[in-house]
């Protein structure tokens, strides 16, 4: 037997540090290599670490809450190279099937469920409610799995059968409710050896569902529904194995509830509450401190009639193009900010001591709000992307950051940055700096006003776009034309096919 130590690594550029959020396991689990062990928290996000080693969980040498260097070990894994039960696999993931993983006792045509041990599932499957539906899944397909798997065939893993059943562990919805009740008592009932009852009797109680089948989603999608207030079983699966996805938790959710304040908490017992400085608040105080009091900032604002863009976002909607794509005025705002960063390259530079930095690519920075503190994503080369390409992008940077598994790469390397601050109603502001850029766009909320247009007062939609800027960098002129560059494609998003 050996025993293996897993160090804390580096998941970031010159990380040093991380908390220990949670742990996935505890001592005396059986792990296999690509298992999520833990949970921790660096400066810029929250990250899966996944198992280098397959064994037992020897001991957790770090306690959740602790935060500990890079190179620290935090648990231990021993191996003796026999005997180890491989985990359920997670949906979405296959695990090889060997000899090895099927119960002695099993006749070769018949699946048979292995017997529950200490160790037979990691507790990430047993508290994650997406391996609890799978496990649900794979109990119900070993008992439709036809008595051709003989055993020529090879070993199967139970509920998955042999490789021409593979494709796909959900029935259709068309055809589910056929197949949801084909004999599921049968697999669920037999008993073991040693008169233990099987796994699937002391299953938590599965969510409703339409028709009746089981629901695949992983935990990061079940979080998001929750915070949604989604009911999953209202949702209909788009996944590749009939899996709940991001995109269809949004889709069926009015998002834009998401920032209205529905209640008023009550005051909180305690009279004060302490809040650790660490991790991404510790970061943001750091990074702020730096650019506010290095960089001299300068800001300016400009009112701008949003009439056309609206008008542009409606018929983007109802594009059979953008068909299940979010769309929104940051994504004309985002286009208008690469076109004038095009025009004025200056505001896409990066300062340093002795030499200015021009960079002919734009990755596009989106400021976003999380429960964790505000993160600062950005689309790397977003330049070459079109209109359809950068609504994806952007809604798949949104909904990673608001479910907390932004990575440090993704957070790296921008170059200018977008702060949609009229998500909350505001009209404007005085942003500062990402550090390493040398401009910030704020974009205020856009409502209906009084506007005056060809002599006469109308209502039109307006908008106020203010940016801060480094004026080491951006000298005054080159400032305004760009804002007013960004205003005008605004105004007129027609000249975004210029």
């Amino acid at each position: 037997m050996t025993t293996s130590h897993f160090n804390l690594p580096d998941v970031g550029e010159g990380l040093t540090e991380a908390e220990i959020v949670s742990w996935r396991v505890a001592p005396g689990d059986t792990v296999a290599i690509n298992d999520v062990l833990v949970e921790i928290e660096t400066a810029k996000s929250l990250v899966e670490l996944p198992s280098p080693f397959e064994g037992v969980v020897e001991g957790l040498l770090v306690a959740e809450g602790d935060t500990v260097d890079v190179g620290t070990p935090i648990i231990s894994v021993s191996s003796s190279g026999s005997g180890a039960v491989a985990p359920a696999p997670v949906p979405g993931f296959e695990t090889p099937i060997t000899a090895a993983s099927m119960p002695a006792s099993a006749p070769a045509s018949v699946p048979a469920a292995p017997a529950p041990t200490a160790h037979h599932v990691a507790p990430a499957a047993v508290s994650s409610p997406a391996v609890v539906e799978a496990e649900q899944v794979r109990a119900d397909a070993a008992a439709s799995v036809s008595k051709e798997s003989d055993s020529s065939s090879g070993a199967v893993l139970v509920g998955y059968g042999i490789k021409g059943h593979v494709a796909s562990r959900r029935p259709s919805r068309a055809g589910g409710a056929a197949a949801a009740g084909a004999k599921p008592a049968t697999a669920s009932a037999a008993p073991v050896s040693g008169g233990q009852p099987q796994a699937s009797a002391t299953r938590a109680p599965r969510m409703p569902v339409l028709t009746g089948l089981p629901i695949i989603a992983k935990p990061p999608i079940r979080k998001l529904a929750k915070d949604l207030d989604v009911n999953l079983g209202e949702v209909q699966p788009t996944g590749p194995i009939g899996d709940i996805t991001r995109a269809d938790v949004v889709r069926h959710a009015e998002q834009a509830k998401v920032f209205h304040n529905i209640e008023t908490p009550q005051w909180a017992d305690t009279r004060e509450e302490i809040i650790p400085v660490k991790g991404v608040r510790k970061q943001i105080a750091k990074a702020m401190t730096h650019s506010a009091f290095s960089a001299p900032h300068v800001s300016l604002f400009v009112d701008v009639d949003a009439t056309r863009t609206m008008e542009f976002v409606k018929r983007l909607k109802t594009s059979t193009d953008f068909t299940g794509v979010k769309v929104s005025p940051l994504l004309i705002m985002a286009r208008a900010m690469i076109w004038a960063v095009r025009r004025n390259p200056m505001v896409n530079s990066a300062w340093g001591d002795k030499e200015i930095t021009v960079r002919n690519y734009v990755n596009l920075g989106i400021a976003a709000a999380t429960p964790r503190g505000l993160i600062v994503p950005n689309v790397k080369d977003a330049q070459d992307m079109s209109l359809l390409e950068l609504a994806t992008a952007l809604e798949q940077l949104t909904l990673t950051a608001r479910e907390g598994r932004t990575s440090p790469a993704d957070q790296a390397n921008g170059t200018i940055t977008i702060t949609n601050i009229g998500v909350f109603g505001m009209d404007t502001g005085t942003p500062i700096l990402n550090p390493g850029e040398v401009a910030i766009v704020a974009l205020g909320t856009i409502k209906q006003k009084p506007w005056v247009v060809d002599g006469e007062v109308r209502p039109r939609f307006v908008t106020t776009v203010g940016a801060s800027f480094d004026h080491r960098v951006v000298d005054g002129d080159v400032a305004s034309r760009f804002l007013a560059d960004v205003a005008s494609i605004i105004e007129e998003p027609a000249l975004l096919l210029d």
